[in-house]
């Protein structure tokens, strides 16, 4: 069901879009119907650099199993990094 609710969250990194690589400076999470996936409903994320116009943009659309999957990986990834390595912008 879609919640028709979008949380959004300021980011600092890099995303490749269409255009390559851009300067990554917001992010969208919000659940509704999909435009590529093949599920009714889905989690959406949108990396976006509303500055850089709308080719500054990165989209995923992921079933609940798939978000749940990539948000523990996500947590794994950061615990098994050495203390400080993850926040220093650079490895």
């Amino acid at each position: 069901m879609c919640t028709y609710r979008t949380h959004k969250i300021q980011l600092d990194g890099a995303a490749k879009g269409a255009s390559g690589w851009f300067t990554l400076t917001d992010g969208a999470v919000y659940v509704d119907h999909p435009y590529h996936a093949t599920q009714e409903h889905t989690l959406n994320i949108d990396f976006t650099n509303p500055a850089d116009g709308a080719s500054a943009r990165a989209a995923v659309e992921l079933t609940e199993e798939a978000a749940l999957a990539l948000v523990a990986a996500i947590q794994e990834a950061l615990a098994s990094a050495p203390p400080g390595l993850a926040a220093s912008g650079r490895g």
